[in-house]
Protein backbone atom coordinates (compact mmCIF):
# COMPACT_ATOMS: atom_id res chain seq x y z
CA UNK A 1 0.00 0.00 0.00
CA UNK A 2 1.41 3.57 -1.34
CA UNK A 3 2.57 5.20 2.05
CA UNK A 4 0.00 8.38 1.09
CA UNK A 5 -2.94 5.91 1.06
CA UNK A 6 -1.93 4.59 4.85
CA UNK A 7 -1.85 7.95 5.63
CA UNK A 8 -5.11 8.59 4.61
CA UNK A 9 -6.19 5.31 5.64
CA UNK A 10 -4.85 6.14 9.45
CA UNK A 11 -6.48 9.57 9.25
CA UNK A 12 -9.73 8.45 8.65
CA UNK A 13 -9.81 5.98 11.63
CA UNK A 14 -8.79 8.42 14.19
CA UNK A 15 -11.86 11.05 12.55
CA UNK A 16 -13.98 7.86 13.14
CA UNK A 17 -12.70 6.98 16.65
CA UNK A 18 -11.93 10.51 18.03
CA UNK A 19 -14.98 10.12 20.54
CA UNK A 20 -14.35 6.52 21.70
CA UNK A 21 -11.45 4.70 23.10
CA UNK A 22 -10.70 2.78 19.93
CA UNK A 23 -8.26 5.27 19.25
CA UNK A 24 -6.86 5.02 22.97
CA UNK A 25 -7.14 0.84 22.32
CA UNK A 26 -5.68 0.95 18.98
CA UNK A 27 -3.77 3.70 17.26
CA UNK A 28 -0.76 4.56 20.45
CA UNK A 29 0.08 1.17 20.06
CA UNK A 30 1.93 1.31 16.64
CA UNK A 31 -0.49 -0.78 14.62
CA UNK A 32 0.00 -0.45 10.66
CA UNK A 33 -2.42 -0.10 8.26
CA UNK A 34 -3.19 -4.03 7.90
CA UNK A 35 -3.72 -4.55 11.32
CA UNK A 36 -6.31 -1.66 11.78
CA UNK A 37 -7.50 -3.24 8.83
CA UNK A 38 -8.39 -6.58 10.52
CA UNK A 39 -9.80 -5.25 13.73
CA UNK A 40 -12.30 -2.74 11.52
CA UNK A 41 -13.51 -5.80 9.48
CA UNK A 42 -14.67 -7.37 13.10
CA UNK A 43 -15.67 -4.12 14.56
CA UNK A 44 -19.53 -3.63 14.38
CA UNK A 45 -21.54 -0.62 15.80
CA UNK A 46 -24.66 -1.12 17.65
CA UNK A 47 -28.16 0.50 16.51
CA UNK A 48 -29.15 2.89 19.34
CA UNK A 49 -29.69 1.15 22.61
CA UNK A 50 -32.64 2.49 24.61
CA UNK A 51 -32.70 3.44 28.20
CA UNK A 52 -33.50 0.23 30.34
CA UNK A 53 -32.04 -2.29 27.80
CA UNK A 54 -29.56 -4.51 28.25
CA UNK A 55 -26.31 -4.63 26.17
CA UNK A 56 -25.31 -8.06 27.25
CA UNK A 57 -26.72 -10.17 30.58
CA UNK A 58 -25.10 -11.84 33.31
CA UNK A 59 -24.48 -15.51 32.30
CA UNK A 60 -24.01 -15.02 28.33
CA UNK A 61 -21.01 -16.40 26.49
CA UNK A 62 -18.32 -13.62 26.63
CA UNK A 63 -16.64 -12.92 22.90
CA UNK A 64 -16.33 -9.18 22.13
CA UNK A 65 -15.33 -6.34 24.38
CA UNK A 66 -17.49 -2.91 23.94
CA UNK A 67 -16.51 0.72 23.64
CA UNK A 68 -19.26 2.86 24.17
CA UNK A 69 -19.55 5.32 21.61
CA UNK A 70 -22.31 7.78 23.22
CA UNK A 71 -24.58 7.54 26.38
CA UNK A 72 -23.74 5.40 29.63
CA UNK A 73 -24.59 2.31 31.25
CA UNK A 74 -24.69 0.61 34.14
CA UNK A 75 -23.65 -2.88 35.09
CA UNK A 76 -25.36 -4.48 38.03
CA UNK A 77 -25.71 -8.28 39.49
CA UNK A 78 -28.09 -9.97 41.56
CA UNK A 79 -27.27 -11.73 44.93
CA UNK A 80 -28.62 -15.68 45.31
CA UNK A 81 -31.66 -13.44 47.76
CA UNK A 82 -32.49 -11.60 44.10
CA UNK A 83 -30.90 -8.62 45.65
CA UNK A 84 -29.80 -5.93 42.59
CA UNK A 85 -26.03 -4.12 43.45
CA UNK A 86 -24.68 -2.11 41.01
CA UNK A 87 -21.36 -2.11 40.35
CA UNK A 88 -20.05 0.93 38.15
CA UNK A 89 -21.51 3.66 35.78
CA UNK A 90 -19.42 3.44 32.17
CA UNK A 91 -19.48 6.60 30.06
CA UNK A 92 -18.33 7.22 26.38
CA UNK A 93 -15.17 6.25 25.82
CA UNK A 94 -14.28 3.54 28.36
CA UNK A 95 -14.11 -0.16 27.44
CA UNK A 96 -16.50 -2.53 29.21
CA UNK A 97 -16.60 -6.61 29.16
CA UNK A 98 -13.44 -7.34 31.14
CA UNK A 99 -15.68 -9.27 33.40
CA UNK A 100 -16.05 -12.25 31.55
CA UNK A 101 -12.05 -12.89 30.73
CA UNK A 102 -12.12 -15.47 33.91
CA UNK A 103 -14.73 -17.68 33.15
CA UNK A 104 -15.92 -16.73 29.20
CA UNK A 105 -19.07 -15.82 30.37
CA UNK A 106 -20.29 -12.25 31.85
CA UNK A 107 -20.84 -11.92 35.54
CA UNK A 108 -23.19 -9.00 35.54
CA UNK A 109 -25.37 -7.19 33.53
CA UNK A 110 -24.41 -3.93 31.08
CA UNK A 111 -27.80 -1.57 31.03
CA UNK A 112 -28.11 1.66 29.01
CA UNK A 113 -28.84 4.46 31.33
CA UNK A 114 -29.80 6.70 27.88
CA UNK A 115 -29.95 6.17 24.76
CA UNK A 116 -26.83 4.74 23.86
CA UNK A 117 -24.11 3.90 21.58
CA UNK A 118 -21.12 1.23 21.50
CA UNK A 119 -18.57 -0.66 19.39
CA UNK A 120 -18.42 -4.35 19.87
CA UNK A 121 -14.72 -5.32 19.84
CA UNK A 122 -14.77 -9.34 19.32
CA UNK A 123 -11.73 -10.87 21.42
CA UNK A 124 -10.58 -13.22 18.76
CA UNK A 125 -9.31 -10.61 16.82
CA UNK A 126 -7.98 -8.74 19.71
CA UNK A 127 -5.97 -12.13 21.01
CA UNK A 128 -4.51 -12.92 17.47
CA UNK A 129 -3.27 -8.93 17.03
CA UNK A 130 -2.35 -8.98 20.48
CA UNK A 131 0.18 -11.94 20.42
CA UNK A 132 1.80 -10.48 17.37
CA UNK A 133 1.82 -6.33 18.55
CA UNK A 134 3.21 -6.16 22.07
CA UNK A 135 1.88 -2.41 22.17
CA UNK A 136 -2.04 -3.96 22.07
CA UNK A 137 -1.08 -6.14 24.43
CA UNK A 138 0.74 -3.55 27.00
CA UNK A 139 -2.49 -1.57 26.18
CA UNK A 140 -5.13 -3.92 27.50
CA UNK A 141 -3.59 -4.85 30.15
CA UNK A 142 -3.39 -0.95 31.19
CA UNK A 143 -7.49 -0.88 30.54
CA UNK A 144 -8.05 -4.26 32.82
CA UNK A 145 -5.47 -2.63 35.70
CA UNK A 146 -7.94 0.13 34.71
CA UNK A 147 -10.84 -1.99 35.69
CA UNK A 148 -9.19 -3.28 38.62
CA UNK A 149 -8.95 0.45 39.69
CA UNK A 150 -12.79 1.23 39.34
CA UNK A 151 -12.86 -2.25 41.68
CA UNK A 152 -10.77 -1.16 44.65
CA UNK A 153 -11.94 2.72 44.32
CA UNK A 154 -15.97 1.26 44.66
CA UNK A 155 -14.21 -1.41 47.81
CA UNK A 156 -12.38 1.77 49.51
CA UNK A 157 -15.68 4.22 48.85
CA UNK A 158 -18.09 1.35 50.30
CA UNK A 159 -15.76 1.10 53.29
CA UNK A 160 -15.77 4.88 54.32
CA UNK A 161 -18.13 5.26 57.21
CA UNK A 162 -18.87 8.86 56.33
CA UNK A 163 -21.68 9.15 54.02
CA UNK A 164 -20.28 12.44 53.02
CA UNK A 165 -17.68 10.93 52.37
CA UNK A 166 -18.35 8.55 49.31
CA UNK A 167 -20.17 11.18 47.71
CA UNK A 168 -17.55 13.17 47.32
CA UNK A 169 -15.23 10.06 46.24
CA UNK A 170 -17.69 9.18 43.67
CA UNK A 171 -17.88 12.74 42.37
CA UNK A 172 -14.19 13.20 42.66
CA UNK A 173 -13.25 10.22 40.91
CA UNK A 174 -15.95 10.86 38.12
CA UNK A 175 -14.51 13.90 37.65
CA UNK A 176 -11.29 12.52 36.75
CA UNK A 177 -12.57 9.83 34.65
CA UNK A 178 -13.99 12.83 32.47
CA UNK A 179 -10.68 14.79 32.51
CA UNK A 180 -9.04 11.50 31.57
CA UNK A 181 -11.48 11.01 28.31
CA UNK A 182 -11.13 15.09 27.28
CA UNK A 183 -14.00 16.17 29.27
CA UNK A 184 -14.59 18.97 31.44
CA UNK A 185 -13.96 17.94 34.83
CA UNK A 186 -15.45 20.60 36.46
CA UNK A 187 -19.20 19.47 35.08
CA UNK A 188 -20.80 16.25 35.22
CA UNK A 189 -24.30 15.07 33.86
CA UNK A 190 -25.07 12.53 36.22
CA UNK A 191 -27.23 10.08 33.97
CA UNK A 192 -28.39 7.75 36.91
CA UNK A 193 -31.02 8.03 38.69
CA UNK A 194 -30.52 9.14 42.35
CA UNK A 195 -31.81 5.40 43.58
CA UNK A 196 -29.33 3.52 41.59
CA UNK A 197 -26.29 6.06 42.59
CA UNK A 198 -27.51 5.08 46.37
CA UNK A 199 -27.76 1.94 45.52
CA UNK A 200 -23.81 2.23 44.37
CA UNK A 201 -23.02 3.60 47.42
CA UNK A 202 -24.55 2.00 50.34
CA UNK A 203 -26.81 4.42 50.91
CA UNK A 204 -30.58 5.32 51.25
CA UNK A 205 -32.17 7.60 48.88
CA UNK A 206 -32.87 9.60 51.52
CA UNK A 207 -29.20 10.61 52.67
CA UNK A 208 -28.23 10.84 48.81
CA UNK A 209 -30.47 13.88 48.40
CA UNK A 210 -29.43 15.36 51.79
CA UNK A 211 -25.95 15.26 51.04
CA UNK A 212 -26.17 16.76 47.59
CA UNK A 213 -27.84 19.28 49.04
CA UNK A 214 -25.34 20.05 52.17
CA UNK A 215 -22.72 19.63 49.43
CA UNK A 216 -24.34 22.70 47.51
CA UNK A 217 -24.80 24.35 50.92
CA UNK A 218 -21.03 24.39 51.40
CA UNK A 219 -19.98 25.79 48.32
CA UNK A 220 -18.52 22.80 46.99
CA UNK A 221 -21.37 21.69 44.00
CA UNK A 222 -24.18 23.78 42.46
CA UNK A 223 -26.91 21.23 41.71
CA UNK A 224 -29.37 21.67 39.20
CA UNK A 225 -30.95 18.31 39.08
CA UNK A 226 -29.07 15.73 37.27
CA UNK A 227 -26.28 18.52 36.30
CA UNK A 228 -23.82 18.63 38.49
CA UNK A 229 -21.09 21.53 38.65
CA UNK A 230 -17.94 21.41 41.00
CA UNK A 231 -17.61 24.44 42.40
CA UNK A 232 -14.83 23.68 44.68
CA UNK A 233 -12.80 20.82 43.66
CA UNK A 234 -9.90 21.32 46.29
CA UNK A 235 -12.70 20.76 48.90
CA UNK A 236 -14.77 17.98 47.29
CA UNK A 237 -10.70 16.58 46.90
CA UNK A 238 -10.61 16.93 50.52
CA UNK A 239 -14.34 15.54 51.49
CA UNK A 240 -13.25 12.38 49.03
CA UNK A 241 -10.45 11.20 51.70
CA UNK A 242 -12.21 11.58 55.02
Amino acid sequence: MPATSRALDLELLRRRCSGCSLRELCLPAGLDASDIELIEQGVTASDQIPAGQALYHAGAPFDALYVIKSGSLKTFANSEGGELQILGFHLPGEVIGFDALAGYRHQCTAEALEPTRACRLPYANLERLAARVPGLQRQLMRLISREMQDDHRHLAMMGRPQALGRLALFLYSLSQRQQRLGRRPDHLTLSMSRADLANYLGLVLETVSRLFGRLQEMGVLDVRRREVTILDPERLRELSNE
